[in-house]
């Protein structure tokens, strides 16, 4: 009985495959249903899962295309559909109907400057954060830098050029000059209808209320004390008219 070196050298003919003693039950030979038998090949499980993810593509896609439609389809058909070249709006400013074409990009305070000659309201920071273009809409004080023109339709819009139409001073406009509450004089339209539009709705207002209502307008001169204090004069005389 002799035994067998494992470590002998193999036949004549017989190649030194290292796979060719593994049993068949080696992980390396198992191959699990649909794949490839090559490494870099495309198999069945792969090709139907590719297939389902185009499917579910392409009618999200026609779906959607399809949802596009009929929605551009309703809104021309109710007559909603504007833009983007010029349109007919109607805005009434400090009581008076003005009938423009404008896209429906143009914000108010553009509207105001360029097509009505209304500069009162200031092109300033164009952002919403320094007040200067402040304009009341519907009795509350609003950016009109950040307002479209075409939402304005339909609403009430008083500009600071509307608080003296007799050539005549607001009180609120008034008490400014009194309280030395202006400087270089940009900030001071947003300012004026700020304050007038707290006044409106605040039937005591005290100094230390107006530091937080007047917290959307910018003075770069500083002249926030005697805004303040112009506030509290104008609301004895009247600044509520």
């Amino acid at each position: 009985m002799s035994n067998k070196n494992p470590h002998s050298a193999p036949r004549a003919g017989q190649e030194d495959d290292p796979q060719a003693h593994q049993s068949d039950d080696h992980p390396q030979k198992r191959k699990l249903p649909g794949e490839s038998s090559s490494q870099g090949g495309f198999s069945r499980r792969d090709f139907i899962r590719g297939t389902g993810i185009a499917g579910v593509a392409m009618s999200a896609t026609v779906l959607l295309g399809d949802e596009v439609a009929k929605a551009t389809g309703r809104a021309q058909a109710e007559g909603k559909w504007m833009g983007p070249g010029p349109v007919d709006i109607t805005l009434r400013i400090n009581g008076q109907t003005h009938k423009l074409q404008l896209e429906p990009r143009v914000t108010l305070l553009d509207a105001l400057r360029d097509r009505l000659d209304l500069t009162g309201a200031k092109k300033i920071c164009d952002r919403a954060t320094c007040g200067a273009c402040t304009v009341i809409i519907d009795g509350k004080a609003h950016y009109s830098c950040t307002s479209l023109a075409i939402d304005a339709q339909g609403h009430d819009i008083q500009t600071i050029e509307g608080l003296a139409p007799e050539d005549k001073l607001h009180p609120m406009s008034q008490a400014f000059v009194d309280n030395d509450a202006q400087q270089c004089g940009f900030c001071t339209p947003g300012f004026v209808m700020a304050c007038k539009a707290y006044l409106d709705h605040e039937k005591n207002p005290t100094y230390e209320g107006l530091q937080k209502a007047l917290g959307g307008n910018l003075c770069r001169c500083g002249t926030y004390i005697g805004i303040r204090h112009a506030v509290l004069e104008a609301a004895q005389k009247g600044g509520r008219a």
